[in-house]
């Protein structure tokens, strides 16, 4: 069982991370309708609250490994605004100074130590970051972030394996969105939900409403100290939507209409507004915290816009911890 309860404290700051991912989703998805931005851009409306929720029990210096799907982690652990836009856009302002652009977004500052393209690769690389903490005795806990489609590679099931057999301090959150890419969950995937297959490696899984702040807070915080306290990792399910395509502008015809209506009710935006009023916040303390939060995006946006593309002397740098003549 774990603790209904939250702090108010908690809940503002779940808050502030879910809409700092909002607005930043939105700024990113005006810039490119109006032409100031030209990338692919993968848009995260509809996951907002589960990374935000999720990234609130974790420490700064906690371990993120993520995907390219992974704006929302990387916003709600706390990567800064400026390098984050510039790095989307390619700019040298960015956090690889314009040479990873959305797909490979790494802050070790605020723990986010790898943003992978390749589906399901992620997993093991959190084991290797787990197995060092676990080695150093330094305490951190790694969370690694992936979608559904990610399960069915074999990447999944062996750092599954490895990470329970050695009592890694490691959690797997499986962002279940119910596509991966185009393909609905029950066309990939006949196990009825994901956190069955923590029983094949008897570790403890968890099923989790994603949309619901106090549940997934409180889940994954009991994952966190139970990896804190080297008692091994735990599988997270998050069940959550993908409200937009696969990318922006991608086609999205493929959802059916009574999927699209299951969405919509379930919007994690209003829901934590909601629950907030209902923990007695105010419109005029809500409104506060957005307003700040859009002037921080207008400010990203034009330190992006201002920074400089790489040049070519880039091209030597960052690969290697120094140059080797050849």
């Amino acid at each position: 069982m774990t603790d209904t309860t939250i702090d108010r404290d908690k809940l503002r700051d779940i808050y502030t991370r879910t809409m700092r991912v909002a607005r930043a989703d939105e700024k990113f998805r005006s810039l490119l309708m109006t032409g100031k931005l030209a990338v692919i851009y993968y848009t995260v409306r509809g996951q907002e609250l589960v990374s935000a929720a999720a990234m609130a029990a974790l420490e700064q210096d906690d371990y993120l490994v993520t995907t390219y799907r992974g704006q929302h982690d990387q916003i709600a652990k706390g990567v800064p605004l400026n390098p984050l836009f510039a790095e989307i856009a390619g700019k040298v302002g960015g956090t690889c100074r314009g040479k990873g652009g959305s797909m490979h977004i790494t802050h070790p500052e605020t723990g986010v130590m790898v943003t992978t393209g390749v589906v399901g690769s992620g997993l093991p690389i959190a084991n290797g970051l787990a197995l060092a903490s676990q080695n150093r005795g330094d305490g951190k806990v790694t969370m690694v972030c992936f979608g559904d489609g990610a399960t069915n590679i074999g990447a999944f099931h062996e750092a599954m394996n490895m990470a329970q057999l050695w009592k890694l301090p490691v959690i797997f959150l499986c962002q279940n969105n119910r596509y991966g890419e185009h393909t609905a969950f029950a066309d990939h995937t006949k196990v009825d939900s994901i956190v069955t297959r923590a029983k094949a490696y008897g570790m403890t899984g968890v099923k989790v409403d994603g949309n619901d702040a106090i549940a997934m807070y409180t889940t994954t915080k009991a994952a966190v100290d139970r990896a804190r306290a080297g008692e091994g990792p735990t599988l997270i399910e998050a069940m959550c939507y993908r409200m937009m395509g696969h990318f922006f502008g991608a086609d999205f015809s493929y959802m059916p209409p009574e999927h699209l209506a299951e969405m919509a009710a379930e919007d994690p935006l209003p829901r934590l507004r909601q629950l907030m009023l209902d923990h007695q916040f105010t419109e005029a303390e809500l409104d506060a915290i957005v307003a700040d939060l859009d002037a921080q995006m207008d400010a990203a946006a034009e330190f992006a816009a201002n920074s400089p593309l790489p040049g070519p002397e880039e091209i030597r740098k960052d690969v290697f911890e120094e140059e080797i003549a050849a």
